[in-house]
């Protein structure tokens, strides 16, 4: 259902440097890479994420209550997006960590919150086995 996530930003050069980072620790590279649009994913993978300037002309902003959630594939992987997204300019919203508890199954959503540079909210996460 989900094809792709696009954030706003007011400086995509700076954009570009915090998503390549991201997208190279997920195994992925830029699908698409234009003056104002750039969308990192796999042509007929997951979906992807994307940066642009607004269209319209105007200031991009931040949606409140709005987050991209990136699925990591454990959780290593989890603390290795929230550094890699401190290093790149991003702030953070919350450190790798379990939250809630565990199901039925042992499984507990492990995730980590960071800012990009244009405060753009996502998280990186994975269901995992407690420990």
């Amino acid at each position: 259902m989900l094809g792709y996530v696009t954030v706003g930003t007011n400086d995509l050069p700076r954009a570009a440097k915090f998503y390549d980072a991201i997208a190279a620790e997920m195994g992925v590279g830029r699908m698409m890479d234009f003056e104002s649009f750039i969308a990192w994913g796999a042509w007929g993978g997951p979906p992807g994420i994307a940066a642009t300037t607004p269209f319209d002309g105007k200031p991009a902003s931040v949606g409140n209550g709005m987050m991209v959630a990136l699925e990591a594939k454990d959780r290593d992987q989890v603390h290795k997006l929230h550094e890699i997204a401190l290093t790149n300019g991003g702030s953070d919203e919350g450190a790798p960590g379990p939250r809630g508890e565990a199901d039925e199954n042992g499984m507990v959503f492990y995730a980590a919150y960071f800012r990009d540079p244009d405060g753009n909210k996502l998280n990186a996460f994975v269901m995992a086995k407690t420990e």
